[in-house]
């Protein structure tokens, strides 16, 4: 072979080389048209629609910090409160956090398909099993799907359309039939669903995710993506775990501090691309202490999310946030 041949051969070697290692590195965030190297965040909270605290803690988080989405725990109490406001500004972001326990004492919900569609998924008590592993046990990938439906046809039959779904507990990620039938429904339905399928470095770490499962969400994002829907390059779902100053400082002050520090911190950890930052935000009553165990973290979310100094730090990092309506907005664009 001539020498210039192969000189040629080379340059197109690594041409293509580099070509395939910038497919590889671009994220999804970058497909849905934002900046390459800006972190763009979805800053997301759970289980609105459980009690009038969740209702007003997502909501203030939204009205007046940084928080930008949120979902709705159907079965529950306190979902027509939410609806109804959600009627007067349907500009919120808002999806299902599609629920297949009911974990918590004295406070219970049941299944909205009804017992005997779905008898695997009820308890002894008739409502929902507490745990994720009892979920696993005793019920089937049809009665989860059909639940599944139920849930998002009561919304709809209220007047509430949802901009995305996503899992209570993380139920519909334990087996791999319960997760097939939670991605089967968001792609019929044409409804994006919460999935990790990009670089997945703070779920990774904080999993220890083996490279076979790694592997598997990079296979389902692309399934996702093929069907016209956004997709998540990272999720950040440590805050459930951030429970308080360690010297017991429970004043609000204190906790909003620390709280605080606790998202700067994990934001500051995350890689470019587009990220859901997952919380659970109540106000204070002396009513939730008695529904979960949970109050004091779910309190400190609140606070942080109204919280100048962590408004102030997203706009020094010039960090992105969006919502899941854009991102279906923008991915509807993208061919």
């Amino acid at each position: 072979m001539h020498p210039d041949m192969k000189t040629t051969l080379l340059f197109l070697f690594i041409l293509l080389s580099n070509v395939a290692m910038a497919q590889i590195a671009e994220t999804y965030a970058e497909k849905l048209g934002y900046p390459k190297g800006k972190k763009v965040l979805i800053i997301h909270v759970d289980d609105v629609g459980m009690s009038y605290e969740s209702n007003q803690g997502a909501i203030k988080a939204i009205r007046n910090g940084i928080a930008n989405s949120l979902s709705v725990m159907m079965p529950c109490g306190w979902v027509p409160g939410f609806v109804n406001y959600w009627k007067e500004n349907k500009d919120l972001d808002a999806g299902l956090h599609l629920t297949m326990t009911s974990e918590w004492k004295d406070y219970r919900w049941g299944p909205l398909a009804g017992k005997p569609n779905v008898k695997g998924l009820v308890d002894p008590e008739g409502a929902m099993w507490r745990s994720v592993a009892d979920v696993i046990k005793n019920a089937s990938a049809d009665e989860v799907e059909t639940e599944i439906r139920a849930q998002l046809d009561r919304a709809r039959a209220m007047g509430f359309e949802p901009t995305h779904m996503d899992s209570h507990m993380g139920t519909l990620f334990a087996t791999n039939e319960f997760l097939e039938r939670y991605l089967k429904v968001g792609m019929q339905e044409k409804i994006p669903v919460m999935f990790p399928g990009g670089h997945n470095t703070a779920i990774q770490a904080e999993e220890k995710m083996i490279a076979e499962r790694f592997q598997m969400t990079q296979t389902i994002g692309k399934q996702l993506w093929d069907a016209g829907l956004p997709v998540l390059d990272d999720l950040e779902n440590t805050s459930y775990g951030w429970k308080g100053p360690e010297n017991g400082d429970k004043s609000e002050k204190a906790l909003q501090k620390y709280k605080t520090e606790k998202y700067i911190n994990a934001i500051k950890a995350l890689k470019p691309g587009l990220t859901m930052v997952i919380m659970h935000c109540t106000i204070h009553s002396e009513v939730f202490p008695h529904i979960s165990d949970s109050a004091i973290t779910r309190e400190g979310d609140y606070l942080a999310m109204i919280d100048p100094e962590l408004k102030k730090y997203i706009e020094k990092e010039s960090i992105i946030l969006t919502t899941w309506r854009e991102a279906m907005q923008r991915r509807q664009k993208v061919k």
